[in-house]
């Protein structure tokens, strides 16, 4: 994504902004816009011009929900990224698309996060005890430093190795979503980050319920080193169904447990950027992001109030939706044979970050169970 509009929330104002950098709105006052002072935009023609690309956006996420669908057991966030990927790289993408698929590379992350808040209690944390919380800070933040001192080593660049820790320590796509935008990482950064998290997640599925009985774990601990090792809520959900009994909910409670850590390690790295934006004179992000306010506003209302199973199914299913309108966005961004090159590199460090998340969940689960 490219600086200029890299922290502008205002959607018909990215828009503007998206427009002339492609070249398609060539009517924008140059002077004004170089003077800093506001773009006056009219809300019709920014919808007319935003709305080819967001329907595209849709129609992508509604086809992969489809196909996952038919085919069960495919991640609908990997299936929507293969086809934005396809689109791009076959050339079915007009240019006057550009600005419409970029704000759909946004608001719906931002917004998938916020519903994901629905899927956190309070409650359901402290009923495991304080082990669960303290393991769940060790994980995130041993993963976090790991993969980063594993990426400096493997010279992989900071940003691609800040998405891949928090996708990878935390909780997958929604992670690197809510960094994404903090550290202004590009769109094949995030892409990369989510591809990984897709991939490395879905073979930990088997691995983990494999090698616990392996080592002769009960299914207690086999259900917490299960939360606190695999990437996506939805691949622990069918990690806790392999290993059964009563490790389903257990593992989905750890999982949540590094759910939450989302708001403060955000919150970190917008202070840390804030700072070095106040040094390069560049717009600095606030400290708390709105998106991630109401990710803990929906924390606190499913912990205060009765929120029943439909909505709580309902809530996925919106979540499920709004993050593959986003990945299918994000896949036409990208330029396979960029992507291709940077692989080796931080297909290494994927595979060195899922051994270092897993042996700390591990650890964790053989001292608190």
């Amino acid at each position: 994504m490219p600086e200029t509009h890299a922290y502008i929330e205002d959607w018909p104002l990215l828009a503007e902004f998206v427009l002339r950098e492609h070249g398609i709105m060539e009517a924008l006052d140059d002077k004004t816009a170089a003077a800093n002072r506001p773009v006056k935009t009219d809300p019709r023609r920014t919808l007319t011009l935003l709305a080819p690309g967001l329907g595209v956006a849709v129609g992508g996420a509604v086809v992969a929900i489809g196909i996952t669908l038919l085919v069960r057991g495919l991640s609908p966030l990997l299936v929507a990224i293969a086809m934005g990927l396809a689109a791009r790289n076959l050339g079915l993408l007009p240019e006057r698309l550009t600005a419409g698929l970029t704000v759909a590379s946004r608001v719906p992350l931002r917004l998938g996060i916020v519903v994901l808040g629905l899927q956190l209690s309070l409650q359901d944390l402290a009923a495991l005890g304080w082990g669960i919380p303290i393991l769940a800070a060790v994980v995130v933040a041993g993963g976090i430093f790991g993969t980063l001192g594993l990426g400096r080593i493997l010279k992989v660049p900071t940003r691609q190795s800040l998405l891949v820790a928090c996708g990878f320590s935390i909780c997958g796509a929604a992670a690197v979503a809510g960094v994404q935008g903090v550290v202004d990482a590009d769109e094949e950064e995030t892409v990369t980050a989510v591809a990984l998290v897709v991939l490395f997640g879905t073979l930990m599925i088997p691995s983990i319920p494999l090698l616990a009985g392996l080592l002769g774990l009960p299914s207690d601990a086999a259900a917490v080193w299960a939360g606190a090792s695999i990437h996506e809520v939805a691949q622990v959900v069918a990690a806790g169904g392999i290993i059964g009994g009563t490790a389903l909910a257990t593992a989905v409670t750890v999982k949540l447990a590094r759910v939450l850590m989302l708001a403060p390690t955000v919150a970190i790295l917008s202070w840390r950027q804030r700072r070095s934006g106040a040094v390069a004179g560049k717009k600095r992000p606030p400290i708390v992001p709105l998106f991630m306010i109401g990710f803990m506003v929906m924390v606190l209302l499913r912990s205060t109030l009765p929120v029943s199973t439909d909505v709580l199914a309902a809530a996925t299913t919106i979540q499920s939706f709004l993050l593959a309108t986003a990945m299918f966005a994000l896949g036409t961004s990208v330029r396979l044979k960029t992507l291709l090159k940077r692989s080796g590199r931080t297909l290494a460090l994927a595979g060195g970050s899922t051994a270092i998340v897993c042996a700390l969940g591990l650890a964790g689960a053989l001292i608190i169970t």
